[in-house]
């Protein structure tokens, strides 16, 4: 099993970090394949998201995304490094000053056949993605892909997992099989819909974070980046994102306006509720912590409150949304123009600088997952990538973090925060 060496207790003041594998106990941890350039991909990605058992305080699950890929030289091209891998989450477990991996959930379809990473077909989630394997072999698209990113465990036991392909908000039961599979076309299990604007969402930016209200009722969706709507040049600097509110009983939808510090950041990578009405956001860019040569700028957490924000749904769910002037709410582009057409956007106040108010330097490019334990103690998990980069020619190179030197791995780190 694999085992997160704890640095101190999570609970004391201050903040620790735990690590997956232990890299005293496994210095060459196991690898799901190797490339034949000699890439090791690795075992891992578990940094997707990150949910604590809401009837278990020592439990963690974790999140995998599509599996290995990076971007092919192609216009629109994506290299998927496994297109057997299935996506899944782990089971981990606090103990004595560890956390254990105790159970791995593959996801499945309705029918029990394993879900895999590959775009979805037209119509039922396209990203707009050509997908190749390493030998450059395009791969057939799939009903049963998901691009897994937001996660949440109800006190059912069962699991909501968000998506950045349809986006498909997708429910799970405790063994992850699919019980209900919900995106703008209809076309997953039960049928039921979310608003058909969100199919405007950008390629590999879609609904990157996924909350629970604390009562188990609503569902709370976060957008990564301003979605293509009406098109992508139309929105080349806007901040507006949306949050999405999901009736699970009724299916009800709510949407509201959020606005990211600055169009150059990869986005927002998670949200949590705090309340009913208040939540934990992490906006970030894409560099690494402690790199000399381009560190990281912009890793922040947000607390946001939509109690007197605007609800900007369309009534009529036309395919961009509600339209203000003749624009999109994407179209008006940042605080002013939200303001012209009489939106308020989502309160918004800093609660944490991973760049500045932790001990040591925050040394991942990818701080993807959030969570809230009680004492307002803070989770924040980073995506590893499965140890892997981009090698600018359409292949794998090893995701090396510049200030260890040492390949990237799964962190979870425990920090206090005030809210």
């Amino acid at each position: 099993m694999g085992i997160l060496s704890c640095k101190k207790n999570p609970g004391d003041q201050g903040s620790a970090t735990v690590v997956y594998p232990d890299m005293a106990e496994a210095a060459d941890p196991a690898t799901l394949f190797t490339t034949a350039t000699g890439v090791k991909v690795y075992n891992g990605g578990f940094g997707s998201a990150v949910a604590v058992d809401p009837n278990d305080a020592s439990v963690f699950y974790m999140l995998t995304d599509r599996g290995s890929n990076v971007a092919g030289q192609l216009a629109n091209s994506i290299i998927i490094g496994k297109p057997d891998f299935t996506p899944q989450i782990g089971k981990f477990r606090l103990k004595d000053g560890k956390l254990v991996l105790e159970q791995t959930i593959e996801l499945k379809n309705s029918l029990g056949a394993k879900l895999n990473g590959i775009p979805n077909p037209i119509g039922m989630g396209a990203s707009g993605e050509t997908a190749y394997d390493l030998q450059g072999q395009v791969i057939t698209p799939s009903a049963d892909g998901i691009d897994s990113e937001g996660l949440v465990r109800a006190s059912d036991g069962t699991f909501w997992v968000s998506d950045e392909y349809g986006p498909h908000l997708a429910h799970f039961d405790a063994s992850g099989k699919t019980i209900e599979r919900i995106n703008p076309f209809g076309t997953g299990t039960g049928g039921r819909k979310i608003p058909a604007v969100f199919a405007n969402r950008r390629p590999n930016r879609g609904m990157e974070g996924l909350a629970i209200t604390p009562d188990g009722k609503t569902l709370v969706g976060m957008m990564q980046s301003p979605m293509y709507n009406p098109t992508r040049g139309a929105v080349s600097s806007s901040v507006v994102l949306r949050i999405l509110t999901f009736d699970i009983a009724t299916g009800a939808t709510k949407q509201y306006a959020y606005l990211m510090d600055n169009s150059s950041l990869t986005g927002v990578s998670d949200i949590v509720a705090v309340n009913a009405t208040t939540f934990l956001t992490i906006e970030r860019d894409g560099l690494f912590g402690g790199d000399a040569t381009s560190p990281a700028a912009f890793k922040k957490v947000f607390k946001i409150d939509i109690s007197m924000a605007t609800d900007i749904s369309d009534p009529a769910n036309g395919a961009t949304g509600k339209l203000y002037g003749g624009k999109t709410v994407e179209e008006l582009n940042n605080l002013a123009g939200l303001s012209s057409a009489g939106i308020v956007p989502v309160s918004k106040t800093l609660v944490l600088d991973l760049l500045k108010d932790l001990p040591s330097v925050y040394p991942h490019d990818k701080a993807e997952g959030l969570a809230l334990l009680p004492g307002n103690l803070l989770v924040i998990s980073n995506d590893d990538d499965f140890g892997v980069v981009d090698n600018g020619a359409s292949g794998f190179a090893q995701k090396i973090l510049p200030i260890t030197k040492s390949v990237d791995r799964n962190r979870l780190s425990f920090v206090k925060v005030k809210l």
